[in-house]
This record gives C-alpha cells, sequence and structure tokens, in this order.
C-alpha cells in the first residue's frame, strides 16, 4: 500500500465522490476569498496599527524635534490627501531627492496610501542621470530638500517636462528653495479631508509601491519596481532575521533612497520603534546618537563600520546597552568584526540586491560559533549566510547547467533567488526583465560557493573575477588578507591587464592615518597568507572612490589602474 505523501499516493483521492456531484469536486475548494479572509499586504496597515497601539509612543527623533507615532500618522494622512487632491493616484510616480530625515520617512507611507509609486533617489547623483530618472519615470511631483538645491535646479532643467516641485524647508540646512510650495504648505492643504480618511489596502498587493534605480555603472540605470506585498514580506522578513524587538530605537545611517532603506522604514515601523533621523554619516553624530538615545540597532556597509572603529578616540562611545548592526554590500573582514564588538556592538552579515529589496539572506550565527576562536568565527560570520525567513528558495547554481552545486565550499557558481519579495521587474525595460528572470529564477550575477552547512559565500560579481593564466581569483578573498595588514585602513583588488598572464590582480589601499607601508611590503604579507598567483603584482596607494551606500565603485578603479604606465 502506498504511503498518503508518496508520489504515487498524491491526487488519487483527491476527489471526492459526493452524492449528488461529479469527481471533481472538493469541500476545500467551495471556500472562497471574501473580505472577511482576504486582503491585500501592504506595510501602509503597519503605521496603522501603531499609531492605533502605542499612540504616545516615540515615533521620530531628529535633532531637537520629537514626535509621536500619532503625531506622525497625522501627518501622513494630511500629505497623503494633499497629494489626492492634487490629482496624484495610482501609479502616478512621486520622487524625492531626500536625506534622512522625518519627512522622507513619512514619504514611505503617504505616497503608496494614495496608490502612487514613490521614487527615492540617490542624493550624491549627477545632475544628469537625476534628469533620466525623472524623464524615465515620469515623475508629477518631485520633493527636495534645499541643501541639494544646486544639484536638483541643473537636473530639472535638463527635464523633459518639469514636475511639481515640493521644499522641505529643513531649519538644521542651508540653501535655497526652488519649489513653488514647501512641505508643511502642502501638508496644510490636506488636514481638513485627513480627519475622515481612512487609508486602505491596495486593489492588488502586486501593485507597484516603489522605484529604485540600480547604480547604472553601465549605461543608464534600470529601475526596480517594488510590490506592496513584497515590501511587507520584506519588513517581517527583516525583523526576524536582525531580531528587531518591539519598540526598538533604529539609528538611520543607511541611506533611505537605498532600495528603502532595506525596507526598514516598514520594519521598524511594525514593531512601534522609533527612528532616529541624521542628515549626514558621522563617527560622532553617530555614537552620540547611541549613548543619547539608546539606540539599539543599525544598518551600514562595512566601511561605515571601519569609520567607526577609526573614528578618533575621543568621539568613540562604548556601548552599555546591547547595540546590533546589520552589514551588507561587501563581507566584513575579521578586523571589523572584532572592532565592532570592541565597541559594544554585535555585526549580523546580510546579503541582498536593489532587485530583492534588500536583504535577503542573513548569516544567521549558530550557538556553537562562539565558542569558536575570534578568526575562525569571524570566517564564519562573514560568510553571507543562509536564505532570508521571507525568502521562498535559494541555490548556488551551475552556470552550464543551471542545477545546484555541491555543497562542498569548493564549487562555484551563481546566486539564484526566487521568491515573493523579487522585484515585479524593471521599468519599461522587458528585454532586461526576461533576461533576469529566466528560468524561473532570479539570476543576480553574484559568483558563490555552497558551503557544507548550507551557508553560502559570494567570492565575486561575475564582471570582478580575474582570470589570470586561465585560472580564477577571487577579488573578495584578496581583500580579506589585505584588510588584514595593520597598516592598511581600506583596499579593493581589481584587474590589470597583463600581456603574459592575461590579467594580474591589482590593489588599491588607504593607509591608516600616520601609518607607513610600501607595496613590496604590502605584497609580501599577501604572499604569506595567500597563493602567489593570487597576490597583487600591482599596489596602488590612493583613496576609494565610493556609492553614497559606502560601495567601492570598482569601475572608477578599473579606469585607474588601466591609466597606469608601470
Amino acid at each position: 500500500m502506498n504511503h498518503p505523501l508518496s508520489p504515487e499516493y498524491q491526487g488519487q483521492d483527491d476527489a471526492i465522490d459526493t452524492p449528488g456531484s461529479d469527481q471533481s469536486y472538493s469541500p476545500y475548494e467551495q471556500l472562497a476569498k471574501v473580505p472577511a479572509n482576504h486582503i491585500a499586504l501592504s506595510p501602509v496597515n503597519f503605521i496603522t496599527r501603531t499609531a492605533e497601539v502605542y499612540p504616545d509612543h516615540t515615533a521620530v527623533i531628529y535633532q531637537d524635534i520629537q514626535r509621536s507615532w500619532s503625531a506622525t500618522y497625522q501627518r501622513c494622512l494630511q500629505l497623503a490627501c494633499a497629494l489626492r487632491q492634487r490629482g496624484i493616484g495610482k501609479n502616478d510616480t512621486v520622487a524625492a531627492i531626500l536625506p534622512n530625515i522625518p519627512e522622507m520617512l513619512e514619504l514611505h507611507f503617504a505616497v503608496p496610501m494614495t496608490g502612487a509609486v514613490l521614487n527615492a533617489q540617490n542624493t550624491r547623483l549627477d545632475a544628469e542621470t537625476i534628469a533620466f530618472m525623472l524623464n524615465h519615470s515620469k515623475a508629477r511631483i518631485l520633493f527636495t530638500d534645499k541643501e541639494l538645491s544646486g544639484l536638483v535646479s541643473e537636473a530639472l532643467a535638463l527635464c523633459d517636462a518639469r514636475p511639481l516641485v515640493i521644499d522641505v524647508d529643513d531649519p538644521y540646512a542651508e540653501g535655497d528653495c526652488i519649489g513653488e510650495l514647501n512641505f508643511e504648505d502642502l501638508l496644510a492643504e490636506g488636514l481638513d479631508t485627513a480627519q475622515s480618511y481612512l487609508p486602505e489596502p491596495p486593489e492588488d498587493e502586486w501593485q507597484a509601491i516603489t522605484l529604485n534605480y540600480t547604480s547604472g555603472t553601465t549605461g543608464n540605470p534600470k529601475g526596480v519596481v517594488y510590490h506592496h506585498r513584497g515590501a511587507y514580506l520584506n519588513a517581517m522578513s527583516n525583523i526576524m532575521g536582525q531580531g528587531l524587538p518591539q519598540h526598538a530605537v533604529y539609528l538611520w545611517t543607511l541611506p533611505m533612497f537605498h532600495c528603502n532603506g532595506w525596507c526598514y522604514p516598514w520594519a521598524v515601523t511594525a514593531v512601534a520603534g522609533t527612528h532616529v533621523c541624521l542628515r549626514h554619516v558621522r563617527p560622532d553624530q553617530i555614537f552620540s546618537a547611541i549613548k543619547r538615545f539608546g539606540v539599539t540597532h543599525f544598518c551600514g556597509a562595512p566601511v561605515v563600520l571601519n569609520m567607526l572603529i577609526n573614528a578618533p578616540e575621543e568621539q568613540q562611545y562604548r556601548a552599555s546597552h546591547k547595540v546590533t548592526v546589520t552589514t551588507g554590500g561587501a563581507a566584513p573582514p575579521a578586523s571589523i568584526i572584532e572592532g565592532m564588538e570592541n565597541l559594544g556592538v554585535q555585526v549580523v552579515h546580510a546579503y541582498g540586491l536593489t532587485e530583492t529589496y534588500g536583504p535577503s539572506v542573513f548569516c544567521d550565527p549558530q550557538q556553537s560559533w562562539s565558542e569558536l576562536p575570534l578568526d575562525e568565527r569571524a570566517g564564519k560570520m562573514a560568510r553571507q549566510g543562509v536564505r532570508a525567513p521571507g525568502v521562498y528558495g535559494m541555490m548556488v547554481a551551475d552556470m552550464a547547467s543551471g542545477q545546484a552545486v555541491a555543497k562542498d565550499g569548493v564549487t562555484q557558481g551563481e546566486v539564484l533567488i526566487r521568491s515573493n519579495t523579487v522585484m515585479k521587474g524593471y521599468l519599461s525595460n522587458p528585454e532586461a526583465t526576461q533576461e533576469a528572470f529566466k528560468d524561473g529564477w532570479f539570476h543576480t550575477g553574484d559568483i558563490a560557493v555552497w558551503h557544507p552547512d548550507g551557508y553560502i559565500e559570494v567570492k565575486d560579481r561575475f564582471k570582478d573575477i580575474i582570470i589570470s593564466g586561465g585560472e580564477n581569483i577571487s577579488t573578495i578573498e584578496v581583500e580579506a588578507v589585505l584588510f588584514r595588514h595593520p597598516a592598511i585602513l581600506e583596499a579593493a583588488v581589481v584587474a590589470r591587464a597583463d600581456d603574459f598572464w592575461g590579467e594580474i590582480p591589482c590593489a588599491v589601499v588607504t593607509l591608516k592615518e600616520g601609518v607607513n607601508a610600501s607595496e613590496q611590503e604590502i605584497i609580501d604579507f599577501c604572499r604569506e597568507h595567500l597563493a602567489h598567483f593570487k597576490c597583487p603584482k600591482k599596489v596602488c596607494f590612493a583613496a576609494l572612490p565610493k556609492t553614497s551606500t559606502g560601495k567601492i565603485q570598482k569601475f572608477a578603479l578599473r579606469d585607474m589602474v588601466r591609466q597606469l604606465t608601470d
């Protein structure tokens, strides 16, 4: 007799013989979706609940400004009503070029309340790229900060059609207002209607909620479209993946324009936390906020953590309470993990892409790791990890066959993800969307190995792998060794053309202040810890170009290396 769950058994008793019905009848299928049991998922509901349950709890802290959840919710309602009265509705694009200030947080709720799509733009881009995004998205409204008025004015002059410009007249910023009205005046327009306005879920949870543009290092940036369901689920996934507790105090060091702040505007709100806003990411302000407001969580690339570790001693503060930082964008070297722990901060490593709403993999710590020596523990923690709670499927696949590679920690393949927390696709770019989703998986473009314990470890981007004399060299592996050199503050490795080997590794490093090291000294150090063919043949000393989120711009480094003559 077949087991009820065996493949041979499945489907045999699906049809139930019921008097007066045919064999296809199933009582389970007669239970339909109705408004009482099926509502579209949307992160907008997080603020509605939090304002109802914790109206007096502090929602936002920014300089001397503190607002409760009831006050913040009221402002979001007013903003949504004002936008609706100005004709903003379903699938309209509302752009914002703002730092991490309360108004940026409010837009993450107010814009989706109208059915419109929020496009939070990188504040460090050039005017031409900003103009491209405003044109490509057909933005109808642009919220901007007076500190950025020069850049935005230049971009607007290049636009096909000027959107309505709303200024945030921040008292803590300098600059000129360039818009038709300011944020607070717009809020006032929605005051009367907000009294009776109750946000409704979207008609369909597949409806677009935000638009995020990729970095555009090769050609124009691609517009990544998120939906309400994915934003809701990834926010919940972050709560579980980072262990975000009720009433967490979250410090905004990660830009809210980057993957919508990895969905933390919604996640922190869901746990009735407190958003501590920072206009600029500076070590003294970060340490001050941790101490003054009891910050429990923040996020940032390893370069941000490195900045904290190497801050002047008089600025540093060793937390007396539990603080957790989630880092991503690059694997944190052992020195950074040790340095942050010395500051009383626990490091959680995450991995993801713009196309996956930010974090889709967390390096969940195992209890046994705490007993390991630091180097071994850091090696475990520096791996990207396992799929996040909200991710349905992930595998490392052989690039030729598409089948999963062996979990041996050696065999390389591409990281593939399948989940409700993968983008809808690229805006107005069906070819790129189809390519990204081929074979039923999202193709990340990242090369990784799969360890026997199920944790993945990213070795490189396809475009960053160095092929020297037919051997693949992981730039991440070489960089990890360079970071162990006591004189090196930052390091990155790129390929340099070579007549004999085809390509050779070239390192670009920044030394710590007041410390010296020669090129040969660094090469010799690498030779002590790596196979010789993997070691840099050339070392350049320079500041590393970075994105606004702290990622090294390797395309700029490749250009620098190409210009070398010796």
